[in-house]
């Protein structure tokens, strides 16, 4: 650069400037294309973790309904014992104590019967639960998958702009079209 203000363009700074006005095609395709991707990517991944947190809950609560209907079962037993002995002492007590101890059976018995119905209802609550966490895991499963082939996709257009091999470029498009396929797949599926 001289002193007056005109400037000279020496071979490189031209070079430069050309390459900023044009810019590099592949290059700022691959980056448009791994931004895209990359912004795809943190949406399958929080839809998985957002699935796979569901199935856990539904799964923690198939385990509580089967704690309190395994409480009750416990309950139904201690008085089926109670019933048992009743029914021993309606056996060898006196002719006296015959009425008391038949109300005693009456009374486990009807016990009995309301605890099961309880109990056969938490079991019921607590296969529900369950299939419920089987079913919200599948698509986990394709989320999961589809992330993991956006990541790929990024990975391959990375390597695109290294060694500006526009066959990886393709293959990073359709590795990415594979895990969006495989995203959009979930949406169908429940």
């Amino acid at each position: 650069m001289s002193e007056g203000g005109f400037h000279v363009h020496g071979p490189h700074d031209h070079a430069v400037e050309h390459g900023a006005q044009s810019g590099d095609s592949l290059a700022s395709r691959v980056a448009v294309v791994t931004a895209i991707l990359a912004t795809v990517g943190a949406v399958v991944g929080y839809q998985g973790g957002a699935t796979q947190n569901e199935a856990m809950l539904l799964k923690n609560e198939a385990v509580l309904k089967k704690t309190e209907a395994a409480n009750q079962w416990t309950y139904y037993q201690a008085k089926s014992n109670k019933q048992n002995l009743a029914e021993l002492a309606l056996a060898i007590a006196p002719a006296a104590k015959h009425e008391f101890y038949q109300q005693e059976v009456e009374r486990y018995k009807k016990e009995k019967a309301e605890i099961k119905v309880l109990a056969d209802k938490l079991e019921a609550a607590s296969s529900r639960a369950n299939e419920s966490s089987e079913a919200t895991m599948h698509p986990h499963h394709r989320l999961a998958q589809a992330l993991t082939m956006i990541q790929v996709a990024i990975s391959l257009a990375s390597i695109t702009v290294l060694t500006r091999k526009r066959w990886l470029f393709a293959g990073a498009l359709g590795t990415a079209a594979a895990g969006g396929a495989m995203w959009i797949s979930t949406f169908f599926i429940h």
